[in-house]
């Protein structure tokens, strides 16, 4: 049977500067990755993944720190190939990368459209499709996605409709990828307390976030904390290496399919 230990893993985290890519990244490092790979976007959160490989070497892992738009596939093959030549192949590649957008159907412009699909399908897409081809053999895969997925609300048209394919993308890669050993997840966090949630709510609609979940009452925010998803993306990537094609919604009880 292969190791499916963290310790000596070599990982790469799309989005892993801050929020919940940075606490993986710091994670994964505490339970004894080789190396971690930090990507971040743009300048403005080139502070945070530096911070963030700070605390992955202070943990005993070697750091690296990547900068780029994945919104192109050149990007991400880019990506995955400066990684692989300075820490090697990957074991386990995580994507976190996503955008939101909360505006009435009959508001959303073609713009916003194109934007919303290329973070969250195109850059998702073309991560899996990187994934592929360069993570190792009994390696993991797992995207970010929503708890949108299992909703009927409005307002959410772009952000869960563009994040929608990557479940077709996740069964398709793990069909693919199944016989090499690697397992490919999608995980639907509920609403998180991180600075990605408020900007495009409302005070009433925070004020309900917090309220909806059947946990809410048992969280320290009402929200989704970010520790509490981040042992399951663990859990996925090592003993979990069983569950693959699947989405795992991670949410206290706020949507369910």
């Amino acid at each position: 049977m292969a190791n499916h230990d963290i310790k000596g893993k070599t990982v790469l985290i799309a989005g892993g500067a801050k929020n919940l890519g940075g606490l993986v990244a710091r994670d994964l490092a505490a339970q004894g990755a080789k190396a971690v790979v930090i990507h971040y976007n743009s300048a403005s959160t080139k502070a945070a993944a530096e911070e963030t490989a700070a605390a992955v070497k202070q943990a005993g892992a070697e750091a690296l720190t990547l900068q780029a738009d994945l919104t192109s596939a050149a990007a991400v093959e880019k990506l995955f190939t400066d990684a692989v030549a300075a820490v090697g192949r990957p074991d386990i590649a995580i994507n976190t990368v996503g955008k939101v957008l909360k505006k009435p159907f009959t508001e959303i412009t073609e713009a916003e459209y194109d934007e919303m699909a290329a973070v969250n399908s195109k850059t998702a897409f073309f991560f899996l499709r990187e994934a592929g081809r360069h993570v190792n053999d009994n390696g993991k895969i797992v995207t970010l996605v929503t708890s949108l997925l299992g909703a009927f609300t409005p307002f959410y048209a772009a952000y869960a409709g563009t994040k929608a394919p990557v479940e077709h993308f996740t069964r398709a890669a793990a069909k693919e990828f199944g016989e090499r050993g690697i397992s490919v997840t999608a995980v639907g966090p509920g609403p998180m307390d991180t600075p990605f949630f408020y900007p495009a709510e409302g005070e009433d609609a925070v004020a309900y976030h917090k309220t909806a979940a059947a946990l809410s009452k048992c969280s320290k925010t009402g929200l989704t904390d970010i520790e509490d998803v981040v042992p399951f993306i663990r859990h996925l990537v090592s003993d979990g290496w069983w569950i693959t094609g699947q989405t795992i919604l991670i949410n206290g009880g706020y949507t369910t399919k």
